[in-house]
């Protein structure tokens, strides 16, 4: 059975064994006749998407206690994954999720590191820069670039530190390995998201 989280700009597509990430045309184009089970947070699709007669949507399906009325379904999918925790989803956007034993306690959303990195160039086009994917985090840089990376870095990691308070943490999203590697005993796993719409499908007796 293929599972797939269709995000805001890519279809993510697990087979069982590995994870497909494709644009939307050819996630269509490719999978259109085999049997598929599907969340979605991009509503305007979902016209196209539901007339696919293959294809089952179970977003209305995932649920954790203490969820807010719009909160993402990949992020609750997420969540299902591990009864306690923080959740870092690092994609276009990253979000930041709390479980304890099960319930859901709050979380954090704020722009992904191209969104971020896009944002110092429409300041002003000098600043357009490259994320410094080994910036030493322990001493403030004295070049304007570094100073970026250590800006954006640094003010992610410590908002992570601020509500870890001692939980497992786990990183998923493209974005998700890199930032994983700024804690020690991070998890980076990007089958999160499948693993909660699996729960559910086993739990629901769905596709």
């Amino acid at each position: 059975m293929l599972l797939a989280d269709i995000g805001n700009t890519h279809f993510h597509i697990f087979d069982g064994q590995n994870v497909e990430h494709l644009l939307y045309g050819e996630a269509i184009s490719k999978y259109a006749h085999e049997k598929l089970c599907y969340i979605s947070v991009k509503h305007q699709l979902s016209d196209e998407i539901e007339a696919i007669g293959n294809w089952k949507n179970i977003s209305s399906k995932i649920h954790i206690d203490g969820e807010y009325e719009t909160m993402g379904v990949d992020r609750k999918a997420l969540c299902l994954s591990h009864q306690n925790g923080l959740f870092i989803d690092a994609g276009s956007a990253i979000t930041l999720d709390v479980m304890e034993e099960g319930i859901y306690r709050g979380g954090v959303i704020f722009p992904g590191l191209k969104a971020m990195l896009k944002s110092y160039e429409m300041i002003s086009p000098v600043l357009e820069t490259e994320l410094h994917s080994s910036i030493d985090l322990s001493q403030l840089p004295l070049t304007t670039k570094e100073q970026i990376s250590y800006g954006i870095i640094a003010s992610i990691k410590a908002l992570i530190e601020k509500h870890s308070q001692g939980k497992a943490l786990y990183f998923t999203g493209g974005d998700g390995r890199f930032l994983s590697t700024f804690f020690e005993e991070a998890v980076y796993d990007e089958l999160l998201v499948f693993s909660g719409m699996r729960q559910v499908l086993k739990d629901n007796e769905l596709c």
